[in-house]
């Protein structure tokens, strides 16, 4: 007789592994944000010429997911759907600094609040 039941001990080599990837890595919201999301920029985006290695032509760009479809009707069923509307609720909200993250790591100053305390006789 065999084993009746599967080894379990590589999943976390796969979710690893997995989370590594970056076949389908799209650009970073602070990237978005400080980049594309000005308005020559976007023009530029939106109005791109014909690239024939980008799917559909690169004539279909969400500048918000930094993505290419294929059609305009795929854009716009894109647009209507969850992952994008996440997306731009996430752009809404202002970009950490490299100030802000360095403090959250501990390796900013903190500014210290001196308090006045009366003195005793």
């Amino acid at each position: 007789m065999g084993r009746l039941r599967r080894s379990r001990v590589h999943k976390a080599q796969r979710d690893v592994h997995r989370a590594s990837r970056t076949r389908v890595r799209t650009k970073d919201l602070d990237i978005i944000q400080l980049h594309d999301l000005l308005p020559h920029v976007r023009a530029k985006l939106e109005t791109q010429p014909i690239d024939v290695e980008r799917p559909g032509l690169a004539q279909h760009y969400c500048v918000e997911c930094a993505k290419y479809f294929e059609s305009d009707v795929a854009l716009k069923s894109h647009w209507r759907g969850k992952v994008h509307k996440r997306r731009c609720k996430a752009l809404k909200e202002p970009a950490y600094t490299i100030e802000e993250a360095e403090r959250a790591g501990g390796l900013g100053r903190e500014e210290k609040k001196v308090v006045a305390v009366p003195m005793q006789e």
